[in-house]
């Protein structure tokens, strides 16, 4: 007799999320004058652009394929991205700015039919001792989920107005938050979704906050919390923390 363990008890290593896409079709409006004359993805911080910043990670994380959607000055953007080597990147054209989850569903044809990463251009993703999108790709699982957020701590975020945006239960389960109460989590702009979660969707403009109530409706909308460091670049001033910082750390790293 065999001492195999049955399949259904047997750990399945998670399937390896290939693809994802990175919003960066915002006007950037916070950030002027920088942005007059520069799509907010390619703002330099410590020497190398938003987007690339963005892009690197998923190239850490093993993805192959990654879409970019493009409004405001596409063509700098274009033109950035044809120096890169590594994942096939594909630009998705906003001839009219679709919003955050108009953007994801003009997008979806480029995305497949498995579950994909989604990141804001504008954030800044340090790890901490597990790679945060690993992380979400462990602790995916497609029959419990419609969608899975890296959430980070409120009070130690960057660039963020404080207040939060989830709860979160001991099974990772979210409920937005009650106002006038805080939240002890804000939302990093870095998610995992399924296709599905765009079925019958509202005529675009929308934001993927409609996406994730849906999910939440059905107790389908699930987090896990970042152990990294997290900077939203979404103001002058934030940028200079980001700088600072991300200059602080290199010069740690170049005295050791």
């Amino acid at each position: 007799m065999s001492d195999a363990a049955p399949i259904a008890h047997r750990h399945m290593p998670p399937a390896p999320v290939r693809r994802a896409m990175v919003l960066a079709a915002g006007l950037g409006l916070r950030l002027r004058p920088i942005t007059e004359t520069l799509p907010k993805p390619l703002v330099p911080v410590a020497g190398r652009t938003l987007l690339d910043r963005a892009l690197d990670r998923l190239e850490e994380a093993g993805v192959d394929h990654i879409v970019v959607n493009v409004h405001y000055r596409a063509d700098q953007i274009e033109r950035h991205i044809t120096h890169r080597r590594g994942p096939r990147i594909a630009l998705s054209s906003e001839t009219e700015l679709l919003e955050t989850g108009g953007g994801v569903l003009q997008a979806l044809p480029l995305l497949g039919a498995d579950p994909f990463y989604v990141i804001n251009s504008d954030v800044i993703l340090l790890n901490g001792p597990r790679d945060a999108l690993t992380a979400l790709a462990e602790a995916w699982d497609e029959s419990r989920m419609d969608a899975l957020l890296l959430l980070h701590p409120t009070f130690e975020a960057f660039g963020a107005d404080g207040i939060g945006d989830f709860t979160m239960d001991q099974w990772g389960l979210l409920s937005r938050r009650c106002p006038p109460l805080l939240a002890p989590y804000l939302f990093t702009g870095v998610q995992i979704l399924h296709p599905r979660l765009f079925r019958d969707p509202p005529e675009p403009p929308f934001s993927l906050n409609h996406v994730y109530n849906r999910a939440m409706a059905s107790a389908r909308l699930y987090g896990i919390l970042h152990d990294g460091k997290w900077f939203h670049v979404g103001r002058p001033e934030d940028l200079a923390a980001a700088e600072t910082y991300l200059a602080r750390q290199h010069s740690g790293v170049r005295r050791t």
